[in-house]
């Protein structure tokens, strides 16, 4: 695989979806569901044929409970979201929903905003900690990587162990702003919210993602070793095309497999799940890509950068 003279191909793709995620994100932001704000979730079907949208915000309009949103849940329920609701709060919403005359409730929750609160500066330290965790650990894992041959040159560029981590860390931040992206704009579309289950997503997107990438990266070094070894002089870009076509078939078969699994589940399991198997297949198809064409091209420019200082 020729990296060089595909560079700018590699860089288009992800370079145009992280921008528009951004712009998504910058417009609309991520609209924070219960679990992060606090508030009352309560889920009612009717088993004769529901009602039209507009006839419920009309019913609940004069109860004065604030931004009341209905969002329709298979074909014969409704999930409604507000503030969190008091006792007769709930019993006069239920009254407008038409419980128990014309619908019954599945469910009702209720998260007070100190909890969201809590939940979601633990999602951040958790984050910022898996951030950390990879970088420390792929320098560690890389400390005895070998230094790219330059056939012509006494001297060349060295990719230490470091740059690894923080090339990989580049890529998880594309693979997590892809999908964040996504929900800013279903959220302005449809009112998609974030909860709990979506940064779960997020984390489990970072680790198959760094899976992915590390393989690639283990292989390079591998290559490396063995030019060494052998006493090769061979390009780095070389070096890095060829792990790439090494590696390319286990990476696509093993995330194919993942995302056959999340389609079925996105498709046929439950409401409540949808947009966490969404998340995932969304992050899934990123990272397959950015662990592929994204990473490695990444350490090939930073060497040919680190090698033209060298030059001065």
């Amino acid at each position: 695989m020729q990296i060089s003279k595909n560079l700018k191909y590699f860089f288009l793709l992800p370079g145009v979806l992280s921008l528009a995620a951004v712009l998504m994100l910058a417009l609309w932001g991520l609209r924070p569901g219960i679990d992060l704000v606090g508030g009352s979730l309560l889920e009612v079907t009717y088993a004769s044929g529901r009602p039209a949208v507009a006839d419920l915000q009309a019913a609940t309009a004069p109860l004065t409970l604030g931004e009341v949103r209905i969002q329709p849940a298979g074909d014969a329920s409704y999930i409604i979201r507000t503030k969190a609701l008091s006792n007769t709060e709930e019993q006069s919403l239920e009254k407008a929903l038409g419980v128990p005359q014309t619908g019954q409730v599945d469910q009702f929750t209720t998260v007070g905003p100190a909890i969201g609160a809590e939940l979601l500066q633990k999602a951040w330290i958790a984050i910022v900690l898996v951030v950390l965790c990879t970088i420390v650990f792929i320098a560690f894992a890389f400390r005895g990587v070998s230094e790219p041959a330059r056939p012509t040159e006494p001297s060349f560029g060295r990719v230490a162990s470091w740059k690894y981590g923080i090339v990989a860390i580049v890529t998880l931040l594309h693979d997590i702003l892809i999908p964040a992206g996504l929900f800013a704009l279903l959220g302005h579309l449809v009112g998609a919210e974030v909860d709990a289950l979506f940064i779960v997503a997020l984390l489990t997107i970072l680790g198959i993602s760094i899976n992915d990438t590390i393989v690639v990266f283990d292989r390079i070094r591998e290559n490396l070793r063995l030019n060494s070894e052998h006493r090769k002089r061979e390009e780095f870009d070389s070096v890095v095309g060829r792990s790439i076509v090494q590696t390319i078939a286990r990476s696509i078969n093993t995330s194919m497999t993942v995302i056959i699994v999340l389609a079925a589940l996105y498709f046929l399991g439950p409401e409540t799940t949808k947009y966490f198997a969404l998340t995932l297949i969304v992050g899934m198809i990123a990272g397959t890509y950015s662990s592929i064409f994204l990473a490695s091209p990444l350490l090939v420019v930073w060497e040919r950068w680190s090698a033209s200082g060298n030059k001065k």
